[in-house]
């Protein structure tokens, strides 16, 4: 991906040498029974939800004290080099959506994207660095813990900085929806409203993709690949498996690994909004 040498987003906010104890903490719901969602939509919210969505605090609540949260010495060149390269794919969403706002006659309000190390706390509860990257819609902002990129390489099999960049793009998906007012129609607990707001956001990664690679000429081979197996990677049906050995597609709540594979790569290939409508979509 070349990324190096571009414009950076000032939006980043950066909280990676702070440390301290978090308050309010995540918990799962309704003691051993799993709450409303019972114990495998739980699990599910747990392992599938926490990465690449929504805080699954906004869902499933509950608080309690945790860990002092681990601070970070940003001066390194490795955090230095995380820093700039979060910073220029944030640009680079900007520059997407603030073209195709403008094509709506609509105004495009960048989202902050703040970097955290070990918990953060947001208006939509505390997460620690186990929730993986979320967008939250109560202060449109998203958060990060880079140490999720080494994560996405080691234990999801998806290395590469334009994986990376697609775990980004797929969140700030997620703030265009809710710009949109495509978010707030969404009930919580409602798993296939769920999957299809995902794998739109899925989509509107691939659509500023697109334009990443038609306007600015970011991408180089093997780059697609690159997302697609962070797409199949994190796959509803794939972290069923590797966390309880069955798959239950009706707990679904992200979308299986075909289908944000399909959605990512229809997104990419259109470069469009109206190519993304997967709530009227028959087939996912």
């Amino acid at each position: 991906m070349r990324w190096r040498g571009r414009r950076e987003s000032g939006n980043i906010e950066d909280m990676r040498g702070q440390g301290g104890m978090g308050m309010g903490g995540f918990r799962l719901p309704g003691g051993g029974g799993g709450g409303k969602l019972g114990i495998v939509g739980t699990i599910v919210v747990v392992l599938a939800g926490l990465y690449f969505g929504v805080d699954p605090s906004v869902f499933l609540g509950g608080g309690s004290p945790q860990a002092p949260t681990q601070a970070v010495d940003t001066s390194t060149p490795d955090a230095q080099e995380k820093r700039a390269f979060v910073a220029t794919v944030l640009a680079d969403t900007e520059d997407t959506w603030h073209t195709l706002f403008g094509q709506m006659d609509r105004t495009y309000e960048e989202p902050k994207l703040v970097l955290f190390s070990g918990a953060v706390e947001s208006a939509c509860g505390f997460a620690q660095s186990a929730s993986g990257p979320f967008y939250c819609p109560g202060d449109r902002k998203v958060y990060l813990d880079t140490g999720f990129f080494d994560e996405l390489g080691q234990r999801f099999g998806a290395p590469g900085d334009f994986a990376q960049a697609y775990v980004i793009a797929h969140e700030i998906g997620h703030h265009v929806q809710t710009l949109l007012g495509i978010s707030q129609q969404i009930r919580p607990g409602d798993n296939a409203m769920s999957v299809r707001l995902e794998l739109q956001a899925d989509c509107f990664a691939g659509v500023w993709a697109n334009h990443a690679q038609r306007s600015r000429d970011m991408l180089e081979a093997g780059d697609v690949e690159e997302a697609l197996t962070a797409a199949t990677a994190i796959g509803d049906d794939r972290l069923q498996k590797q966390s309880q050995g069955y798959v239950v597609p009706d707990a679904f709540t992200h979308g299986s690994s075909a289908q944000r594979v399909r959605w990512f790569r229809q997104g990419m290939q259109a470069g469009t909004l109206e190519a993304c409508d997967t709530f009227n979509a028959r087939d996912l």
